[in-house]
């Protein structure tokens, strides 16, 4: 599994034979502009909840490729009115895709569109497949719940948390989660993209190596394999 970091929360996963995008928000993001949407590839695009800055390209990547919108009711049904196919989920449901199977989890942030209309409950993802685990928690503050993904479901060979604090966890909070999860290895993500998210690098590897636990931090365009 091939994980490309694409700015902000927007990521691109490669299994076998299908690819992934998460909330990809890449058009708005100026740190993101040597990215070309009109080149990105999807078979699925995960939404984790509906502000602007996690749903932004969706339409166009998904009428460009034909992708299927993965996310709550609410979101694919205002994907759906757009003429773009999904499947609905929710928290605590699981499916199993062409792909592997995808578990819908619980978030604690909040979720509007745009125009400020209900965007229904914000989630993350654990998607599994013949090899690897990959948890996503979307924009969400530490939560107990998250001790019950390596229960539930199991061993995680990779998290995702956000980290930019402000308006999601932080390190430290980052860092708790993981232990919460049972997962060693964190990739974070939802930090720098503006003023409120920024971060120090230096300290936020620090602090991660003190807790015994490894933090990647990708540039833009880069890519990590688990």
């Amino acid at each position: 599994m091939k994980i490309t970091y694409l700015g902000h929360a927007s990521l691109s996963i490669e299994t076998k034979d299908k690819t992934l995008l998460i909330d990809p928000f890449i058009t708005g993001n100026e740190l993101a502009k040597d990215i070309d949407i009109n080149k990105l590839q999807a078979d699925y695009i995960l939404v984790t909840h509906a502000h602007q800055d996690h749903i932004l390209d969706v339409e166009a990547i998904a009428k460009r490729t034909g992708a299927k919108v993965i996310s709550n009711f609410e979101i694919v049904t205002y994907f759906e009115n757009k003429g773009i196919s999904g499947h609905p989920m929710n928290h605590g449901g699981k499916w199993n895709f062409d792909f592997g199977t995808v578990h819908y989890t619980n978030a604690i942030h909040s979720s509007s569109f745009p125009d400020g209309s209900y965007g229904g409950q914000p989630g993350g993802f654990v998607i599994e497949t013949n090899h690897h685990r990959l948890y996503i928690a979307g924009d969400t503050a530490l939560t107990y719940d998250m001790k019950l993904i390596p229960e539930v479901i199991g061993e995680l060979d990779l998290a995702v948390l956000p980290v930019g604090d402000n308006f999601t966890m932080g390190i430290d909070e980052a860092i708790k989660a993981s232990r919460f999860l049972s997962c060693n290895k964190v990739l974070g993500y939802h930090y720098d993209t503006f003023g409120y998210i920024k971060i120090d690098h230096k300290s936020a590897f620090e602090a991660f190596a003190k807790a015994k636990k490894e933090l990647f931090l990708l540039q833009i365009g880069g890519n990590l394999k688990i």
